[in-house]
């Protein structure tokens, strides 16, 4: 494609360039309108200047990419209720044996849970639980963190839901979800373990605590400390123990007086239970028939048929998800499968689904909106096609050499540019070019 006029060149790269600044630094000092709204003003500026025409920016956007984002994102929001999050979290403690083992836990709980349920849910819940546990093992959070965020980058690239580009890539390539796992899935392995390796080497003195210090403060954080997630960023303020006490010694007049009204607060109850007790018994004994009341024994009845019910709610909550995984192995298409999944689990749970939907990131779903109206506007500029007709030549997918320009270049763009403008800049080109060596090579592309 041959570059546009000038006015569209230069208008549209004036457009793309505030979308390209506003998603990448939300919050610039001139305009800190966030990456939502930017998105959407990059869309109406690319038609406003007559980039693209109204009807080109709604055929922009990819409804069967929205449709496959909303379904995982309503997944992620039950499979969430139903603790499955908190049951990945406790496989990280689980007979542990130091942080060189939680480092190996962390990297392949990540990678797995991203794989699934896309690289932000599971950042963002498993933050909480390696927080709780370095807290416990008295160890330093950062390589843990390290190590949650990188290999959940690493593990979404396995399938298709693991992260949004790749959303694209599936819907748009048309490649299916078994087949993109099963030739991505070694490389996923291979950087799991390399990471794994390459983090312990960094932090090998500091991962290398004496057990004794590890199980000194074992029970510092109970398992109320940890919040679940709302598709926002995750609250870490807890109170710690010591200023509990810096509090306490901070204020030591005031001990004695709080004691002793304690003391006086406890001999009134023990005062005033006397007397109630007297009141209920003259004779000063208790009858064993009102020990137990009927209400009693109903309540406890509605308790155990209660905590039943919500076992038989979570047990379908996995078979869903697991039927929604193997509909997606044989093909079947993506988006309505995880749109079905979704509306099976709002049924199942039989309330007012409402207070789930609202936790779906719809601000996401906008963003891409007004991404795919300004990627596309960009694309009629004529400069995307004009600079892969100049790498095109040392981007061959069937050379070693190729590979590796074409794999810098993405890099290089992904930390530029963003994962998923490099995917809708390039993905076609790409494929394109690959397409012309043979079908094989369009799919390894």
């Amino acid at each position: 494609m041959a570059l546009a006029t000038t006015y569209k060149v230069v208008l549209g790269s004036i457009a793309f360039a505030i979308f390209w600044a506003l998603a990448v630094f939300p919050a610039v000092p001139l305009l800190p309108i966030g990456r939502t709204a930017g998105s959407l003003l990059g869309a109406t500026l690319m038609v406003l200047f007559r980039v693209i025409t109204p009807d080109e920016a709604y055929a922009a956007i990819d409804l069967p990419i929205l449709g496959l984002l909303f379904g995982t994102m309503v997944v992620s929001v039950y499979l969430e209720r139903a603790d499955i999050f908190k049951y990945l979290g406790n496989l990280l403690s689980w007979k542990s044996k130091g942080a060189k083992d939680l480092i190996c836990r962390i990297c392949l709980v990540s990678a797995i849970s991203s794989a699934f349920f896309t690289n932000d849910t599971s950042c963002v819940i498993l933050t909480e639980f390696v927080l709780k546990i370095a807290r416990q093992h008295n160890l330093p959070p950062h390589p843990f963190l390290l190590a949650l965020a990188s290999s959940a980058n690493i593990g979404s690239s396995a399938t298709p839901i693991g992260n949004p580009q790749n959303l694209v890539i599936a819907v748009q390539s048309k490649v299916s979800f078994g087949d993109f796992l099963v030739r991505v899935l070694p490389a996923m392995l291979v950087g799991v373990s390399v990471n794994a390796l390459i983090l312990i080497i960094m932090y090998w003195r500091l991962l290398s605590v004496h057990k004794d210090e590890e199980d000194g403060t074992g029970e510092i954080v109970g398992e109320d400390d940890v919040s679940s997630h709302r598709f926002s960023p995750a609250t870490m303020s807890h109170i710690s123990a010591s200023n509990s006490m810096d509090h306490v010694q901070s204020s030591p007049n005031n001990i004695n007086g709080s004691l002793a009204t304690h003391l006086d607060s406890i001999r009134n109850r023990i005062n005033s239970g006397d007397q109630l007790e007297s009141q209920r018994s003259p004779c000063g004994s208790i009858d064993s028939n009102d020990i137990s009341t009927p209400a009693q024994f109903s309540e406890e009845k509605e308790s155990k048929t209660e905590h039943w019910k919500n076992k038989m709610w979570k047990l379908c909550v996995y078979l869903v998800t697991i039927g929604m995984l193997v509909a997606l192995l044989m093909g079947l298409n993506m988006s309505w499968t995880a749109i079905t999944a979704s509306l099976a689990l709002v049924v199942l749970d039989f309330k007012d689904a409402r207070p789930c939907l609202e936790k779906v990131s719809y601000s996401l779903l906008i963003f891409f909106c007004g991404m795919f109206i300004t990627v596309e506007g960009f694309n009629k500029t004529g400069i995307p096609s004009t600079l892969w007709n100049f790498m095109e030549p040392n981007a061959k997918v069937d050379r070693v050499s190729g590979i590796a320009v074409l794999a810098v270049v993405i890099i290089l763009l992904s930390n530029v540019a963003s994962n998923v403008p490099t995917v809708l800049l390039l993905g076609g080109r790409v494929a394109a070019s690959a397409a012309a060596i043979s079908a094989s090579e369009e799919k390894k592309a």
